[in-house]
């Protein structure tokens, strides 16, 4: 699923490296207090499910404490929307959880947030997969 993302800041590649299909380069935000990347999908969703590819050069424990957040809510970044619990690169299931954002977002911490892609697979509301 395409749209727009965006982060909280830009060290390295933008936003939109974690949905361009090709895990080579990674998104990485700045060294911050609760970095986020957010995914708009334009149009409400119902999503089934999130995958997330870490790093696979170095630093695989970077993404551990993030948070997948699904939700129609800006406020505070997206970052309040219902929550799935992230670790290392994997897949989510999301039961039919409904939104237009996503979120990933490593909360009360100050680090990086680096993502290599970011796979989001839904459907319009009543459409069929």
């Amino acid at each position: 699923m395409h749209g727009k993302a965006e982060q909280s800041s830009t060290l390295r590649y933008e936003a939109n490296t974690a949905i361009d299909d090709n895990d080579f380069h990674c998104t990485h935000t700045e060294t911050e207090t609760n970095p986020w990347w957010r995914l708009d999908m334009m149009d409400l969703q119902i999503i089934q499910e999130v995958i997330i590819t870490n790093r696979m050069d170095c630093c695989f424990e970077q993404i551990n404490g993030a948070e997948i957040r699904i939700g129609n809510s800006l406020e505070n970044n997206g970052n309040n929307n219902p929550i799935i619990p992230a670790g290392a690169s994997y897949s989510y299931s999301c039961p039919d959880m409904v939104g237009r954002y996503v979120n990933v977002v490593i909360p009360q911490e100050t680090r990086f947030l680096a993502l290599c892609e970011v796979e989001v697979y839904g459907s319009l509301p009543g459409n069929s997969l």
